[in-house]
């Protein structure tokens, strides 16, 4: 596709810092994405699949075994030095509710934060390059809204979806995985303070966090599949990270799980505002 064409209009490029973002302009921008995802099978199917597999079909058949599994070793390995402290909450529970609990509360849930990075990366890459490939992007262009309020909406088009797809996602597990207990727990064991609060407070930053890193390699890929190998190399270092470090999480005090996600939403924060300000039409543009 050719960069747009010069000599038709063109609206402001650049924002001033203290002009007030055009709202109206950005649920417009983020309303044509939504449709545009609707209609994309490419983009849905990934986004139904991967949350049915891990949201259904693990956490019945893992849970299942986990109730017949017998928790002799279970207790040994729990009753560790190493790991004693931090797994008091398990230990204080009844030995035949320990690895149930162990294994859908702190060692399946983790797998939970795989949904927002996933859903963040497969929008993240239609974002720009999908606009490429559907040939609208010289219309986007030509929107009356600056540089700044199209990253924007840009990104909340894809961070919207993907926190609502987890939260959605993370009610479904919870629910599955007390059914699938109940005959063990005889109750509800799902959430516990940590589970909710990494659910509510840390998808959400991780979720920003992917995007705060996909979104200007999407501007940059002339392709949907070129944005996706792309992404897929800065996105699955941080599936590997967070599916590693969300079990210690689970296990440390909530003020510590609250900072852990401060942490990330700065990092976040910071790297959507540097690339909110690198963002040009002109780039877009030219890699066009």
């Amino acid at each position: 596709m050719s960069a747009a064409d010069p000599n038709a209009p063109h609206p402001p490029a650049r924002a001033h810092p203290r002009e007030k973002m055009n709202w109206a302009a950005i649920r417009t921008v983020v309303a044509k994405d939504m449709r545009a995802v609707r209609r994309s099978k490419a983009i849905v199917l990934p986004m139904v699949l991967v949350p049915s597999l891990l949201l259904l079909v693990m956490p019945i058949s893992i849970g299942l075994f986990a109730r017949s599994a017998p928790t002799d070793q279970v207790t040994t390995a729990l009753r560790s030095p190493l790991v004693q402290n931090l797994v008091e909450p398990i230990l204080a529970l009844p030995e035949r509710e320990q690895i149930v609990v162990l294994v859908l509360g702190y060692l399946l849930s983790p797998l939970l934060l795989v949904i927002p990075l996933m859903v963040s990366a497969v929008l993240a890459a239609d974002g720009f390059a999908g606009e490429k490939e559907r040939r609208t992007l010289e219309s986007l262009l030509h929107l009356p809204i600056s540089d700044r309020d199209l990253f924007v909406a840009k990104v909340l088009g894809a961070f919207g979806p993907a926190v609502a797809i987890t939260w959605v996602g993370s009610v479904v597990y919870l629910v599955v995985s007390n059914i699938v207990a109940w005959p063990v727990m005889e109750r509800p064991f799902l959430p516990f303070a940590q589970w909710a609060v990494m659910m509510i407070w840390v998808a959400p930053a991780i979720a920003l966090l992917a995007l705060g890193l996909l979104v200007i390699v999407s501007s940059k890929a002339k392709t949907t599949q070129e944005a996706n190998q792309l992404g897929g190399a800065v996105i699955l270092p941080l599936i590997f990270l967070a599916a590693a470090q969300a079990s210690t999480l689970l296990l440390v005090p909530v003020p510590m799980v609250l900072l852990a996600g401060l942490l990330i939403w700065a990092v976040a924060l910071g790297l959507v505002i540097v690339n909110a300000r690198r963002f040009t039409r002109d780039r877009l543009a030219s890699s066009s």
